[in-house]
């Protein structure tokens, strides 16, 4: 494996933002980078593991040993009664992963289309869009232990998924082993169901005996594996899509016409990081108490907020963003996208390109105008770096 010395990030990070690498590893096999981990080189130095790019901001130089994932492949594990078991390698683009599934015929990932990234990532960020998240699909995942070199399976319980979130993400999870099975399963225990779709894996060893300690730049993810029903049933909650059914009097759509709804109202709303650099959502949507939410509607009746199952309210935090103002405005090159509040951009483009300092200095202003007016202080969605 060649090691690159001082390459830059810019093209690597969907802000477009102007970094540099002090070393590079292009991730291209799971056997050299298992060799490469048990190596003193590796083991010497912090590492960043780096797929997209999509979710990521850069705020100087990194100094740790960028892994940049690069492996490819996607297949069809095995297919019954129930459903297609499908797996994709981390470095595949995940749009181009949902759009390859719906052509095979095999509907479910449909709502989570045209989101940037690579396959590896969705994971990490359980990511979501317009009423399904990664974990509704998720079934396992093999990962290598940065650390060991060893190989390694979880399930959606060992992942820890929440709202923007998973066990990759955090460098600590106490009583994780405690967690119990859920998600997507074949109805029998997690060892019959690894070897029900072992045919053609790669061999994978037990779990790490200290997971409990958390997975934040400890694993890099190699395949990712998704449980696509044959009893599909279209997912048509959002207010988008049922304006797109009321827009060709159409109330049961296929999944191919769900997936041109939904690239055509993300690409509406939301500049494409080729053209304009940004990272998506730049913030979660925030939850609060049902007193807390009817506080709000008192003060600001049109405040946009969905109920949840735990009588809690998630709150659109693009609403609360643009009812302070910040539409359309920037602080140097990083600005507030106008047609969505909720994504932060880069003004400058390519050749004269924002700086992390300023994407941060725009985001805390936002954060302080929020919770000067709402009392929420909005927690941001991608990994500053």
């Amino acid at each position: 494996m060649v090691i690159e010395s001082n390459p830059s990030l810019q093209s690597y990070n969907s802000f477009g933002i102007l970094a540099r690498a002090q070393e590079m590893l292009r991730v291209t096999s799971v056997d050299d980078l298992q060799d490469m981990v048990q190596t003193p080189f590796f083991q010497e130095r912090p590492h960043l593991v780096l797929g997209g790019g999509s979710n990521l901001v850069l705020t100087g130089d990194v100094k740790a040993l960028v892994l940049k994932v690069e492996l490819m492949g996607k297949r069809l594990v095995k297919e019954d009664e129930k459903g297609y078991w499908v797996e994709a390698m981390a470095g595949e683009n995940w749009h181009d992963f949902v759009t390859w599934t719906l052509d095979q015929g095999w509907p479910g990932l449909e709502n989570l289309a045209l989101i940037p990234g690579s396959v590896g990532a969705t994971p990490v960020q359980n990511i979501g869009a317009y009423g399904v998240e990664l974990q509704d699909r998720f079934f396992d995942l093999e990962a290598v232990d940065l650390s060991t070199g060893k190989r390694f399976r979880l399930d959606a319980a060992q992942c820890a998924f929440a709202y923007r979130d998973s066990i990759f993400k955090h460098g600590a999870q106490p009583n994780f082993g405690s967690l119990a099975p859920r998600g997507l399963s074949l109805e029998s225990p997690p060892e019959k169901r690894t070897n029900a779709l072992s045919s053609g894996a790669l061999s994978v060893d037990a779990l790490p005996a200290d997971l409990n300690l958390g997975l934040a730049n400890r694993a890099l993810i190699t395949h990712v594996r998704f449980f696509l029903p044959k009893k599909w049933r279209a997912v048509l909650d959002y207010q988008d899509l049922q304006k797109k059914c009321a827009e060709h009097a159409n109330a049961q759509p296929s999944a191919r016409e769900i997936y041109d709804w939904v690239c055509a109202i993300r690409r509406h709303k939301l500049p494409d990081p080729k053209s304009i650099g940004n990272v998506g959502s730049f913030f979660k949507n925030p939850t609060v108490s049902s007193d807390q939410c009817q506080d709000i509607i008192a003060r600001e009746p049109s405040v946009v907020h969905y109920p949840l199952l735990d009588g809690r309210f998630k709150l659109a935090a693009g609403w609360l963003i643009d009812a302070c103002g910040w539409r359309g405005k920037s602080i140097g090159m990083a600005g507030v996208y106008p047609k969505q509040a909720l994504v932060l951009i880069n003004k400058g483009g390519a050749d004269n390109p924002c700086t992390g300092g300023e994407v941060m200095t725009l985001a805390r202003a936002i954060q302080t105008s929020v919770y000067e007016r709402f009392g929420i202080l909005l927690e941001p969605e991608p990994m500053i770096l």
